[in-house]
């Protein structure tokens, strides 16, 4: 999703909000289900895949001997870019967006096929990993399959023509307000958990289609699959009472990209935290990330919006609530707009992050405080003397605490710290270090600490 729609799609969803339908019974749905994340997603890192860029091929073949890597990385979740075909007509470039979509149940060719997707996830199981794929529920391609076969699922204006959602052209608009379109579309994600075993799904704007379809498949998938995994693009936090795991933490995502460029002071980030806190409860999942493929496609890569701050942001999304992400080539520090309706290799030939998120990984996984959703810790903000500059706040579980202090300026910074005290290691040094209220600590330009105990 390219974000200069937002404001579009909040509008979009302020109107569904207002009409929604009742569900009915027999979409086996019960009005007390509730969600429970899967233990093995307590501590999980996800990985976005886009395998298009991923290697010269572009294949599924062609990424899967790079799993093993990302397995050492300490990824848990491969998230798989749409791997169906796309649409021909008034499609964009010449190799076309994935989220159009022309038949929900095949494989796009230039990817592979079927049985590649089996060996791909075959692979991921193999290693303790899981697998979900991207799906695109909102709208299809102009060539879709349904459009000859079932038309009365679409959107149409006053004249009856078929409508494109906001000026996506190579797409066309579905009506959730046809409740056969609800079993169609479960069908066809149903069919890619029994056949390929997938673990489940990330749902392309999620909001723009109604929750009430989202909460109804979820019981379906976890017939299949118990331990399903759900994400959506979305930030509505009705999305986490059945339906979804985890969502997009956007805000979050802007307000770290301001603070890194000195837009807004340091204390921002900390307001953002206990913001989504609030509103979504500390049990909701929330994506936390320095880029994706919307971010770098459309808006700059991670080094060209956070600069100095990569580094100290990339830890921030391992230590504060949520599951952070880590999108394909960063472990390379890709510093390319990567093409979005074209061929646009990426290079691993080095990978001069993927230690710093192999430690990140195992520093989550070792640290019961830093869990995901109420599988975590606390959150609590640690007051230091220069708040504008340098964000500090601890989270806490039991006997473990971590606390991470960052200096978001490019000045040399001396704070005090007032509520924070005991033995602690510093990560990645030997030593250890006893933190007395109102001790002063010198943070250089750009650089964080992370305290633990």
């Amino acid at each position: 999703m390219n974000l200069k729609f937002s404001v579009l799609i909040l509008l979009a969803i302020t109107l569904m909000l207002s009409c929604k339908p009742k569900i009915n019974s027999n979409q086996n749905m019960t009005q007390n289900d509730t969600l429970i994340h899967a233990e093995w997603s307590k501590n999980a890192i996800i990985y976005e895949v886009n395998l298009r860029q991923y290697t010269p091929e572009g294949t599924i073949k062609a990424f899967i001997p790079h799993i093993e890597r990302l397995h050492q990385m300490g990824v848990d979740i491969l998230w798989l870019m749409p791997i169906n075909p796309i649409g021909e007509k008034n499609r964009k470039g010449s190799l076309g967006s994935y989220y159009a979509i022309s038949d929900y149940t095949a494989v796009n060719t230039e990817f592979g096929t079927l049985t590649d997707v089996q060996e791909l996830v075959n692979k991921a199981h193999s290693l303790g990993m899981k697998v979900i794929i991207d799906w695109v529920a909102n709208h299809t391609a102009w060539d879709n399959v349904w459009v000859e076969q079932h038309p009365d699922w679409y959107q149409k204006d006053s004249l009856g023509n078929l409508v494109s959602p906001f000026d996506w052209t190579d797409v066309l608009a579905l009506d959730y307000d046809n409740h056969a379109l609800w079993k169609g579309m479960a069908d066809a994600m149903l069919y890619w958990m029994d056949t390929a075993k997938v673990d489940g799904f990330r749902c392309d704007v999620a909001m723009l289609v109604r929750t009430e379809f989202w909460d109804s498949v979820r019981p379906l998938f976890e017939q299949r699959n118990p331990e399903v995994f759900m994400l959506a693009e979305a930030e509505l936090p009705e999305h986490h009472n059945r339906a979804f795991d985890m969502s997009y933490a956007w805000e979050m995502h802007h307000a770290m990209a301001a603070v890194a460029k000195g837009e807004k002071p340091a204390t921002a980030l900390g307001e953002r935290i206990m913001e989504d806190l609030g509103k979504f409860g500390p049990d909701a999942y929330r994506m936390q990330f320095t880029t994706n493929h919307d971010e770098n496609s459309w808006n700059g890569t991670e080094y060209e919006k956070m600069n100095e701050a990569v580094n100290a942001m990339a830890a921030l999304t391992f230590v504060m609530p949520g599951m952070p992400l880590i999108y394909s080539g960063q472990e390379a520090a890709n510093k390319d707009r990567l093409r979005f309706f074209e061929k646009d290799t990426l290079d691993f030939s080095k990978t001069p992050m993927a230690e710093l998120y192999k430690n990140l990984s195992q520093l989550k996984k070792q640290n019961s405080a830093l869990w995901n959703g109420n599988f975590g810790g606390s959150f609590e903000i640690v007051t230091t003397s220069n708040p504008e500059k340098v964000f500090a706040f601890k989270r806490v579980k039991d006997q473990n605490t971590v606390v991470y202090l960052a200096n978001y300026s490019a000045d040399k910074v001396d704070v005090t710290i007032s509520n924070l005290e005991g033995d602690f290691k510093i990560w990645g040094q030997p030593n250890p270090i006893k933190i007395v209220a109102g001790q002063k600590i010198s943070l250089d330009p750009w650089q964080y600490l992370i305290l633990v105990k």
